[in-house]
């Protein structure tokens, strides 16, 4: 059975980035690209970041229950939200071909995929600080100022999630959290394998394990402290 891996993480926290690199080092796992009904960005293209479908399309495809999960994010009572969607072709798909899939969703529809699939593995990748990450939403030149600042409370909100999730990522040096990323998906792998595992084996999962909810607590409070003081209680 395919291991399903969920990867969240606030915009511009290097994700994107990140899942690149661990394609390039890791075998057997696909990757399930979204569906959505914004306007592709930048150099986005279709079927490569998202399928960006219409309104209707999206629609038609929550009739004929072709999702995984699917959520309308960024809207309120005056301006109408965008779609986004996992599909449960990808799942087949790998199933079939015998890999591992990545989810890359938001905090939303890692939720529902976890209480769909509990086995699943759920990884979130947190930037340095609130400071950093605004500079990495700046630089990027892809959004308005009002979009940023959206982005940055948004990110707030989705950080107060971080204790739903098996593991957290801090992404300081991108070479470093890549090499972090791959080592808890092999070792989930060798875990769920039932062999035994050899030294070099060990190694690699007690790696990945510094990198578990119960061992990273400590690290996530300084990040969770800059974006809002308060939220730091009750975790």
């Amino acid at each position: 059975m395919s291991i399903v891996y969920i990867v969240s993480a606030p915009s511009g926290s290097g994700k994107s980035t990140l899942v690149n690199e661990l394609f390039k080092m890791v075998r057997n796992l696909d990757f399930s690209i979204s569906y959505t009904t914004r306007a592709p960005r930048g150099s986005e293209q279709n079927g490569k970041e998202y399928f960006f479908v219409s309104r209707k399309e999206f629609e038609d495809m929550i009739a004929a229950d072709e999702f995984l999960e699917y959520a309308e994010v960024f809207g309120d009572e005056k301006v109408r939200g965008e779609y986004y969607g996992t599909a449960r072709r990808f799942l087949l798909e790998a199933e079939n071909r015998s890999n591992d899939l990545l989810l890359d969703i938001d905090v939303q529809g890692a939720s529902k995929i976890k209480e769909k699939i509990p086995e699943a593995v759920s990884i979130f990748i947190l930037p340095p600080d609130r400071e950093k990450l605004e500079w990495r939403l700046r630089t990027r030149g892809l959004d308005s100022e009002e979009v940023i600042l959206r982005r940055l409370e948004t990110a707030r909100r989705e950080i107060e999630n971080y204790s739903k999730y098996d593991y957290i990522l801090v992404n300081k040096v991108i070479e470093k959290s890549a090499d972090q990323l791959k080592d808890i998906v092999l070792s989930e792998r060798l875990q769920r394998s039932g062999k035994a595992l050899s030294e070099e084996d060990k190694r690699l999962v007690e790696t990945a394990q510094a990198c578990r909810l119960d061992r990273a607590r400590e690290q996530v409070q300084p990040i969770l402290a800059s974006f809002h003081p308060q939220v730091v209680k009750g975790n």
